[in-house]
């Protein structure tokens, strides 16, 4: 039979606040992250990313363009119109993009979807220069309900839109972007 010591309330007094302890160091970090969540507190205002994110969960079919699931991730030009200047810089721009990618190459691909159809000068040249190109439909008036002119898109290899950039952006900010992104991905 135990008998109780004197020091026996004290050692239990001490275990149930180890345990208390234990739990708040497990359970705390979660409870605190659900907090700044909900009520939107200590958020950072600093970004690691350059484009736009899109976090809305669109996908390449919301903004028109017809291509077939791919398990990779994308840099995806999209014109509305015929593909202009603009347009032929940003396709040689993920085209770089893509081969600066060095090891993880593989990972990505570029393609170019416009809504009219490429002159023919241009489809010879993008055919003899850039065979991996893929090239798709793009359904105009769905793309003009989310976007305008010419820009260039990081899609998941789902299909989900990530990252969008206009004309005017360097291809290093990019290229860095597809980087991070492929570093923290387990897919594609």
């Amino acid at each position: 039979m135990h008998t109780l010591t004197p020091e026996a309330p004290a050692r239990r007094a001490l275990g149930r606040l180890q345990l208390l302890l234990i739990l708040l160091v497990a359970i705390g970090p979660m409870l605190l992250a659900t907090a700044m969540y909900k009520l939107q507190f200590w958020v950072p205002e600093g970004r690691n990313y350059d484009g736009e994110l899109i976090g809305d969960g669109r996908t390449l079919a919301d903004i028109g363009v017809q291509a077939p699931a791919d398990a990779r991730w994308q840099l995806l030009v999209t014109a509305p119109g015929t593909c202009d200047d603009t347009c032929r810089q940003l396709v040689y721009t993920a085209r770089q993009i893509n081969i600066g990618l060095n090891r993880d190459a593989l990972r990505a691909r570029h393609g170019l979807a416009s809504s009219e159809a490429l002159p023919a000068d241009y489809r010879d040249q993008l055919q003899r220069e850039y065979p991996q190109l893929g090239r798709y439909a793009l359904d105009r008036a769905a793309y003009e309900k989310t976007a305008q002119g010419t820009q260039l898109w990081i899609v998941d290899p789902h299909g989900n839109l990530v990252l969008r950039y206009d004309a005017t952006v360097k291809g290093k900010a990019i290229l860095e972007d597809l980087r991070l992104l492929l570093k923290l991905s387990q897919i594609g």
